[in-house]
């Protein structure tokens, strides 16, 4: 257990102002005083009794996160140009404003945590990741002996919660202790079951683990030298933009424009035949579920995911060839640099082309964390055609979904019963275990797997970010961190919670032949709030 000490809590308002340009100080000082440890302070915010609600141990942990906040955070990394690391700028954001960090989600979006009536107060999302992994370089999390979980606890709070009909005929779940990889809960826990966008856990573990997470996705411009054609060359990443705000960090069309046509003019052309290559991915571009607004066609070329309008995330109708929309929308620009072009059409560049310019994605780790958060399908579909040219495989649906099986089985982690169909989770042939989804979440937080981290900080946090913002409002808001996945008869909820006792769970609830996905989805939030709510012992 963690103690909040009354050195510590006086600073907490002061700290809310300085985050971003003293994080580094901050961190320094405060990991003396996180290592303290001290129960009374959560015994106060528990004083009214085992029965208590569990937003007030919410409110509790909220408390104690901010303690923590600044000498944890130094445990997780990456870090990007400013010191912080990128899942947790929401926080820092969020420290200067009423409601949580949104992740990048839109105003057309009605689940917007920070416009939402009634938004709950920022929660501390780097302690709810880190508090009870142990054995972290500058944080210790222990606690007493009488205070681990057992399985006879879980179960006695989980099992009828569990048992509510509005979760289906079927239905899987696990709890996993991460500090000790004790499993503390299972049931049906080795049946695989459809898992939705769950399953871009299993697709961030596979993709960082084949190319790191420092690795990017490259967009460049080449020149044929006998013909001067021009080639716009797709290299799979679904975050390329063509809006003017590409200054965000996302690689712009806008900017590849300028300095191509720069390049272009030192040549002496301002004329050129233009082309596009969409040649590193194979087979079909279109989903087996067909056209559907929730992912764009898959190809190696796209700008904004193929979505004709400003929104980032969510359901909307894609433009029907991305590849084609994209390169006029990169012509355009040239012609305000300059240069005028040939109405584009599809190629391939040879080995002879003279390269021009490049544009490169954000690290593979930030990809990671924008996928999870917002539940990207794009981005995970990328990702795994990503994750099958690393490892060999061919690059299309089947061969995306078999090469994250197959990184996952060299890991170590359990794939009996497994079938990955793709890197979303839209296929409704894919089928993961609850046994697998608490591995892969123990695997990411596993000291010695730091390149997983992002799978653990990218997860939305329950009441706050993503896909979670506007649940768990009366609940364990800030201490829950999870992967939603929804499809038609099947809910599904996996991811992180801090139990009473400090102790970090790993869960994974399946539920299939669902008919009432709302009430289906609130049984799953009430499971996971009640493990936020209990020591379980």
């Amino acid at each position: 257990m963690v103690r909040v000490t009354d050195a510590v809590r006086p600073r907490l308002a002061r700290a809310a102002g300085i985050v971003r340009p003293r994080l580094a100080r901050v961190a320094a000082t405060a990991r003396p005083r996180v290592a303290r440890v001290a129960k009374p302070q959560l015994a106060r915010l528990t004083a009214t009794g085992p029965n208590a609600r569990s937003w007030q141990y919410g409110a509790g942990a909220a408390t104690v996160g901010l303690a923590l906040a600044a000498g944890v955070v130094t445990v997780a990394g990456p870090w990007d140009s400013t010191g912080q690391r990128t899942a947790e700028r929401d926080r820092a954001t969020a420290l200067e404003r009423t409601g949580g960090g949104d992740h990048g989600r839109t105003a057309d979006s009605s689940r917007t945590s920070d416009t939402a009536a009634g938004a709950p107060r920022p929660a501390p999302s780097a302690a709810s990741v880190l508090v009870g992994l142990g054995g972290g370089a500058d944080v210790v999390v222990k606690s007493a002996p009488n205070a681990l979980p057992t399985g006879a606890g879980v179960a006695s709070v989980l099992t009828p919660l569990l048992a509510d009909p509005v979760l289906g005929a079927r239905h899987a779940a696990g709890v996993v202790d991460v500090a000790t990889g004790r499993r503390l809960y299972g049931a049906g826990a080795g049946t695989g079951l459809t898992p939705a966008s769950t399953t871009k856990i299993a697709t961030a573990v596979a993709a960082l683990s084949a190319m790191g997470g420092e690795h990017r996705l490259t967009t460049r411009t080449v020149l044929e030298p006998d013909t001067k054609e021009l080639v716009l060359v797709g290299g799979g990443d679904p975050t390329l933009t063509a809006r003017d705000d590409d200054g965000a960090g996302w690689a712009g069309l806008r900017t590849l424009a300028a300095s191509t046509a720069a390049a272009l003019k030192k040549r002496g052309l301002t004329h050129v035949t233009l082309s596009y290559d969409t040649t590193l991915y194979a087979g079909s571009e279109v989903h087996p579920i067909g056209p559907n607004g929730n992912l764009a066609r898959v190809t190696a070329l796209s700008a904004d995911e193929g979505r004709p309008d400003d929104s980032t995330s969510g359901p909307v109708t894609r433009v029907p060839d991305p590849a084609a929309d994209a390169t006029r929308t990169f012509a355009a620009f040239l012609k305000a640099d300059g240069i005028t072009t040939t109405p584009p059409g599809p190629s391939k560049a040879t080995t002879r082309a003279k390269s021009l310019a490049s544009v490169s994605s954000p690290p593979l780790s930030v990809l990671v964390e924008r996928m999870l958060t917002n539940s990207d399908n794009d981005i995970a579909e990328a990702l795994a055609r990503h994750t099958a040219l690393a490892t060999g495989v061919r690059a299309d649906f089947a061969g995306g979904g078999a090469a994250v099986r197959a990184r996952l089985k060299k890991l170590g982690l359990p794939t009996a019963g497994v079938r990955i169909m793709d890197g979303s989770g839209l296929d409704r042939q894919d089928r993961i275990t609850a046994n697998l989804l608490t591995a892969l979440l123990v695997k990411a937080a596993d000291p010695a797997r730091p390149d997983l981290r992002p799978v653990l900080t990218g997860l939305p946090v329950a009441g706050f970010t993503g896909t979670l913002a506007d649940r768990y409002a009366d609940g364990a808001a800030g201490v829950v961190r999870a992967k939603t996945g929804t499809l038609t008869g099947v809910n599904a909820l996996a991811g992180t919670v801090v139990d009473q006792d400090g102790r970090l769970l790993a869960f994974a609830f399946l539920a299939a032949g669902t008919t009432d996905p709302g009430a289906a989805q609130a049984a799953l939030d009430r499971a996971a709030t009640a493990l936020a709510g209990c020591g379980c012992r």
